[in-house]
């Protein structure tokens, strides 16, 4: 665990270069784009008239309130996050390496790339450092064994290759 900052505060949010890229696109595109598209839609609804029984008004107000709220959140991950730079060194698992394990028992390979908390996306095989197997496999080396303990008890890996 040694290739991660201390954490300063428990509020702290740890992302790779391309979570913080990720999290800035996002919030161009809904204060940009979204913004406009949910003021030209309450706009719209207001000429139709009478707003308290509007359902398009109601509609876009709504959405509104998500779309702020949303860009609150991603900006308030902003202020409290620590980009994390994945190194060249491969020796050993760190955020932002990408890894190769096999499960005790099992003939396939696992494929996974250690990511910050709100990066976490199981579809696209990322994983986060703070999960039971994030956090075994940060620090270990390639050919490490390591025992990762999760609710359904013990599971055992062997680690492969990090990229």
């Amino acid at each position: 665990m040694d290739k991660l900052p201390k954490k300063p505060a428990e509020r702290t949010e740890y992302l790779s270069e391309d979570g913080l890229r990720q999290i800035n696109k996002e919030l161009d595109i809904l204060k940009s784009t979204k913004r406009k598209e949910i003021a030209d839609r309450l706009e719209y609804a207001k000429s139709l008239g009478d707003l308290s029984e509007n359902s398009e008004y109601q509609d876009a107000k709504e959405a509104q309130v998500e779309n702020e709220m949303r860009i609150a959140e991603l900006e308030d991950v902003l202020l409290r996050s620590v980009v994390v730079e994945k190194t060249d060194d491969d020796s050993s698992v760190s955020m932002g390496s990408e890894v190769v394990l096999r499960r005790e028992g099992e003939k396939n390979d696992l494929r996974v790339v250690l990511a910050g908390a709100g990066e976490a996306d199981l579809s696209a095989s990322k994983i986060s450092y703070e999960s039971p197997l994030g956090k075994a496999l940060l620090g270990h080396k390639k050919s490490d064994k390591i025992t990762v303990l999760t609710p359904k008890g013990e599971t055992k890996y062997k680690i492969l290759d990090i990229i």
